[in-house]
């Protein structure tokens, strides 16, 4: 018995060992939640802006597969296990004849028993005054509440973008719903400085 707890004790020193080396080589990331699009301390570009995303049932967005319990189809609920994709216009405001400046396509599942919640992935192509290129997020989404969502990476200007996007709930009545999509966007230092401009 105290050779088995002899050695239950040197593998339990040895994974937390283990553990703390890799969280010493895990660097922290920085983060600012204001405009500006440089940060001298850490030498990160970044760039903050909302657009709205404008969801149609039946014609950009639709129910692939229906799931299989909990509530019906809602402008906010989804059955359990409903596989759901998407191809949603994005503009400057929340009235859908603003400027089209982005395309957000994507699916989602709904993963909540209550419909409420999802898992989502998306590109969301853009076409900015400045900058052209698409971002890639995914992550957990709740159909009523705001949900943060990882960026997971880029193409053209975003190329090696970090950062997490917000989506809040606008309008949630009528055949079109809409969604304020907040970008908080930061290049790490090794990204080329030519896709930056």
């Amino acid at each position: 018995m105290l050779t088995n707890t002899a050695m239950a004790l040197s593998l339990l020193n040895k994974v937390l060992a283990t553990l703390l080396f890799a969280l010493l080589l895990l660097k922290p990331t920085s983060s600012s939640h204001h405009h500006h699009h440089h940060h001298p301390h850490h030498g990160l570009k970044s760039i903050h802006f909302a657009l709205f995303q404008h969801e149609t049932i039946n014609k950009t967005g639709y129910i692939i597969v229906n799931g299989v319990a909990g509530p019906g189809v809602s402008q906010t609920t989804t059955p359990f296990g409903t596989l759901f994709a998407f191809q949603d216009p994005m503009t400057v405001t929340p009235k859908r004849s603003s400027k089209l400046v982005g395309i957000a396509e994507g699916t989602s599942i709904t993963s909540g028993l209550d419909g409420l919640r999802s898992i989502s992935i998306a590109k969301i192509t853009l076409s900015l005054k400045h900058h052209k290129g698409s971002v890639s997020i995914v992550g957990g989404t709740h159909n009523i509440k705001p949900s943060d969502h990882p960026v997971v990476g880029g193409t053209g200007d975003f190329l090696f973008v970090q950062g997490y996007v917000t989506s809040s709930p606008v309008s949630l009545e009528g055949l079109t719903v809409v969604y304020k999509i907040e970008f908080h966007l930061y290049w790490p230092p090794y990204a080329s400085q030519t896709s930056l401009s």
